[in-house]
This record gives structure tokens, C-alpha cells and sequence, in this order.
């Protein structure tokens, strides 16, 4: 065990380095969401042209990108699951150029499936938190996130699995926070928006573990349904709701939350 791991853990002097690492993390946070309303904006693709954005940045990263699905003539990567989505995307204010995408996949009957439910069901074996103990109409799922390359630059975030908000193991230390995907959060963060004002009450994902575990530095908390599979490389299912949400969310990226929620909202609003 390494000298500042023991000190962690040692009474007295433990706590307080553990309350001063917690200090600068807030403070580290408040930098971030200025840093992040200073130069991105989320937006709701609230019409035809702004969702075939969206379909494009997907191409770009699942079809050319990772080769998760084959390349369409149109550019376009489009599901099933699409017509019963809503949308948002972070763009960069300097060059009015998107930077990714997120979906949340509803449903209001059951024949509207969840991908989840549809492609990994046997993976999850939470009983309690399964999503047929819900109303469908208050279930939702978080997925196809992608972030193009153009906007991973950095040395941390060279490397395949950052396209999905993923982010390097050999980056994962004491240092990680400093090199942490912050357009990802961004895109959680209008997902958990999008979820929350549309009624949503419980909310699943399937994500890489280490993207999880980083999850935890800014205090979204997701509960691991079951073990990882091979599913467009290892991920497990993941349940979180509001309440967990909100109630975890570290006092710096809180801050980073009401402004994303700001924007959200104002334009979610716009189309009611």
C-alpha cells in the first residue's frame, strides 16, 4: 500500500486528509462547471433537423468510429428504439459544432420495450429493481451516447472506449477527476433532466464498470443490477432514480446539474 493510501486511512490524520481531499474536489468541480457554461451549451433536439444531428454524430462514432454497426449510405445511424426517444446534445458555443449525444428511450405500453429489457434482461439480477415491477410509463433508459472525436483531444481520453463516455484505466488515480470526460457528465446530467420533467421515475443504463466507478467522483451513484457482459465490450446494468440522483450529487457538480437543468428545462418547456 502506497504512503498516501495508508495516511487515508490512518485515524485522525485519515479524516482530515479525506475532508480536505473532498474540499479541493468541490473546488476543482466549481471550476469545471464554469469552465463547462463558458464554452458548452446542452440542447434538446426538439425538431427534425436537430435529431438528424444527432443521427449523424452516432454514425460518426458507432458506424466509422467503432465499427459497432455497419456504415449507412445516408450517414445516419438509426433503431427501432428511436421513435420513442427524446434527445439532447452538447454543443461547443465558439464553433456552433456539436460534440455528442445522449437518448432516453421511454415506454407507455408494453409493447414498447426498453433495449434493456429487449437485449440484456437476463443480466439483470436484481429482483427488487427489475424493470417489471414499475408502471411503464414511469421507466426510461439512457443509452447511445457518443462523443466525436474531435472533442477528446486529450492525452487521458485517446482511446477507444472515450467515445462512449468511457475513460482510460491507466488514467484511474488521484489524478482521474482532473481527466475525466466532462462532456459525458454533461450528457448524463441533461439525460437525468430530460428524465425527471418527462415523469420519469426510474431510470436504467448499460455502462462499463470503470465508467460507474468514475461516476461516483461527482456523486451520481448507480446501482450495479448484475454482473458485466459482452455487450459492444463489458458493460453491466445499472439502475438509478431521482432521489439517488439528487441526494448524492456532490456540492460542485451540483452547480454544474442546476445550470445543464436550466437549460433543459427552458427548452423543454418550448415544446409543450
Amino acid at each position: 500500500m502506497s504512503w498516501s493510501k495508508k495516511l487515508l486511512n490512518a485515524p485522525v490524520i485519515g479524516n482530515v486528509a479525506k475532508r480536505l481531499a473532498s474540499m479541493k474536489v468541490n473546488h476543482d468541480a466549481m471550476n469545471i462547471a464554469e469552465h463547462f457554461t463558458q464554452f458548452l451549451q446542452p440542447e434538446v433536439a426538439i425538431n427534425d433537423e436537430l435529431r438528424d444531428e444527432v443521427f449523424r454524430i452516432r454514425h460518426n462514432v458507432y458506424c466509422e468510429e467503432l465499427a459497432f454497426e455497419q456504415v449507412k449510405d445516408e450517414g445516419k445511424e438509426q433503431d427501432e428504439f428511436d421513435a420513442q426517444s427524446i434527445f439532447s446534445m452538447i454543443k461547443h458555443k465558439p464553433t456552433e459544432t456539436y460534440t455528442s449525444c445522449v437518448r432516453v428511450v421511454k415506454s407507455i405500453s408494453d409493447d414498447e420495450l426498453l433495449p434493456i429489457e429487449k437485449y440484456c434482461m437476463a443480466a439483470i439480477q436484481n429482483k427488487e429493481l427489475h424493470p417489471s415491477n414499475f408502471p411503464r410509463h414511469e421507466i426510461a433508459e439512457i443509452s447511445r451516447l457518443a462523443v466525436k472525436a474531435d472533442f477528446r483531444r486529450r492525452k487521458a481520453d485517446k482511446f477507444k472506449g472515450s467515445a462512449i463516455g468511457a475513460i482510460s484505466e491507466t488514467s484511474y488515480s488521484e489524478t482521474e477527476l482532473r481527466c475525466f470526460p466532462f462532456i459525458a457528465i454533461g450528457l448524463y446530467m441533461a439525460a437525468a433532466t430530460m428524465s425527471i420533467e418527462t415523469g420519469v421515475k426510474h431510470v436504467y443504463v448499460m455502462m462499463e464498470p470503470r465508467l460507474a466507478r468514475s461516476m461516483k467522483f461527482v456523486g451520481i451513484n448507480f446501482i450495479q443490477l448484475g454482473d458485466a457482459i459482452d455487450y459492444h465490450g463489458l458493460r453491466a446494468p445499472y439502475y438509478i432514480n431521482p432521489t439517488i440522483f439528487m441526494e448524492n450529487l456532490t456540492p460542485g457538480f451540483r452547480c454544474l446539474y442546476n445550470a445543464i437543468e436550466r437549460d433543459i428545462c427552458s427548452q423543454l418547456r418550448r415544446l409543450n
